[in-house]
């Protein structure tokens, strides 16, 4: 018996010893856990050039996006903002405008492209807009996708808030087809 007393405080012994070497710190809680995305919600980039222009005057290339799986959405806006400082010129109230936001279109998935005919509405609309203003040349463009909710004449800072991805530039050639230009 008293073999089996000093096994049991020599054991007990044991076990303290070994939990007085473990670090019952909280260094696991202390280490900042990285996100797997980083950023907007949605990635976009530009994919294939056209296979020919736009005989309106502009052809956008189809957008590509990937989404972080984690905040998908299933509506979103095109925002196309150009550089105003060509355009020769103003609006009949005196003013250029800087943005075209796009009507919603559905998106789904986290891979995927934007519709071709919503592209083409894009190019089309620019292109109206851009031979209302007289250009010529190379435009400078950034574009961006929003949540669906954003309003057609949207501040900055709604836009700010409601962008999904960051901003792509792009420059492409206007032919413009208005002849009073």
């Amino acid at each position: 018996m008293r073999k089996g007393i000093v096994g049991l405080i020599g054991l007990a012994f044991g076990g303290l010893a070994l939990l007085a070497g473990c670090d019952s710190g909280d260094k696991a809680a202390k280490v900042p856990i990285e996100p797997k995305w980083k950023g907007a919600p949605y990635r976009i980039a530009f994919d294939t050039p056209p296979a020919k222009p736009n005989p309106v005057g502009l052809a956008l290339a189809p957008v590509k996006y990937t989404a972080n799986p984690e905040a998908l959405e299933n509506r979103a806006r095109l925002v196309v903002r150009f550089d105003v400082s060509d355009l020769t010129k103003a609006s009949e109230n005196g003013q250029i405008m800087n943005q075209m936001v796009m009507g919603p279109i559905d998106i789904h998935g986290a891979d995927g492209t934007i519709p071709a005919d919503y592209m083409e509405r894009a190019s089309n609309d620019l292109s109206r807009l851009f031979g209302a203003y007289c250009a010529k040349g190379k435009v400078k463009m950034t574009v961006a996708l929003a949540r669906s909710s954003l309003s057609s004449n949207p501040t900055d800072g709604e836009l700010d808030a409601k962008r999904l991805s960051d901003w792509l530039p792009v420059e492409l050639a206007f032919k413009n087809p208005n002849k009073k230009c």
